[in-house]
């Protein structure tokens, strides 16, 4: 499930600062809440089934791991699946993070959506929801989606988000197949009252292992988010390109050919946060306690049912390595963005087993040796 936020990242403004030890601070955790789900999507990371799954975590784990994130600070919490609204105590665990002051949001298919449940969902405290359009039709989304009538219920959805108060935003999978239909998928998001398009690049896990063949290639990486980069300002949407770390390699050479300044003011979060922020200001945790950089990358950092999150995010090796631009290899390791970009880390693995290794889908060459 792609994830939605608040503010491209961080509500209320800039992100926060690192600790004094220098761990970064967390901005965003999304939990897998729960793995079933009524849709069989092709691109699903977890190849999810509408089924039960055994020792997802029960309510108890799930209210000590979200006082747990409270005590970090107030970092937007991500419940997302699966279909989260399939979790029968998934109010109650929203009501409990957001009585602790933590900001929640929610990635849902919308097709469950009905005016009662969004209701509930606004006085749970919910702050946004993410739907998934990954085709500017009936047709085309219902065919990604694996079911007949997703499009026309997850509209629905919105439209009851919309009587609710509820803001939502739009997340599209970009393949080979729907690119051509990107820009029409923008409009429907502004035309159905959407606040936000989110463009996510495939990474192929779970399901989406099958879909190689509809990987966009470098050059279309590079062009398709060289329009996200012209539709800034054109479209009445909050943009934001996730995992596709390029982006913020390209908005800054923009700026250079144009003598632009990248400021907070003119770009907001994407003038002073990064492209991957795996173990640096975000985090996975599974239906089990996983804890993972991404829920594309399936390295363990540790499990909430061993150790707090909260020490998992500060003690785990892994995390230390991907918060270090300096051990990444090949030119991901030379490239002068490495430390706004660093690079897809789940395709990395993905392609040759290292997550160190460089992004293969960059067509970029790093200009020289040396600090971005």
């Amino acid at each position: 499930m792609n994830h939605p936020s608040k503010t491209g990242g961080h509500p209320g403004g800039r992100p926060p600062a690192a600790s004094p030890d220098g761990t970064p601070a967390l901005r965003l955790v999304a939990w897998e809440t729960t793995r079933r789900c009524n849709l069989s999507c092709l691109h699903c990371r977890a190849g999810a089934e509408d089924e039960h799954y055994p020792d997802e975590l029960t309510t108890a784990e799930g209210e000590a791991f979200l006082r747990d994130l409270a005590g970090m600070g107030r970092s937007v919490v991500i419940m997302t699946g699966g279909e989260p609204l399939l979790r029968d105590d998934i109010l109650h665990l929203t009501r409990y993070g957001h009585e602790l002051g933590l900001r929640m949001v929610m990635g849902t298919n919308g097709t469950l959506l009905t005016p009662e449940m969004a209701r509930r969902l606004k006085e749970a405290g919910i702050q946004r929801l993410s739907i998934s359009i990954d085709g500017p039709d009936a047709a085309s989304h219902d065919q990604f989606r694996g079911q007949g009538g997703a499009y026309d219920k997850s509209v629905e959805g919105m439209q009851a988000a919309t009587e609710a108060g509820l803001e939502f935003q739009i997340n599209t999978t970009v393949t080979r197949g729907n690119l051509p239909q990107v820009p029409g998928i923008q409009q429907t998001a502004v035309d159905l009252g959407a606040v936000a398009h989110h463009i996510f690049l495939l990474v192929p896990t779970g399901r989406g292992r099958a879909l190689t063949g509809e990987i966009i290639s470098a050059q279309e990486y590079e062009d398709v988010l060289n329009w996200f980069c012209d539709m800034r300002g054109k479209v009445p949407l909050e943009l934001k390109a996730t995992c596709a770390p390029h982006y913020f390699r390209i908005i800054r050479q923009r700026a250079k050919e144009t003598g632009e300044k990248l400021t907070f003011e003119t770009h907001g979060l994407d003038a002073v946060t990064k492209g991957c922020l795996g173990g640096q200001g975000f985090a996975f945790v599974s239906h089990v306690g996983q804890v993972q950089p991404c829920g594309y990358l399936e390295l363990s950092a540790g499990n909430i049912r061993e150790q707090p999150f909260s020490v998992i995010w500060r003690d785990s090796q892994l995390f230390k390595e991907l918060r270090d631009p300096d051990l990444l290899k090949g030119k991901c390791g030379l490239c002068e963005y490495r430390r706004v970009c660093g690079g897809c880390r789940a395709r990395a693995y993905e392609v040759s087993g290292d997550h160190l290794a460089e992004e293969p889908l960059c067509m970029y060459q790093p200009a020289k040796a040396g600090g971005a």
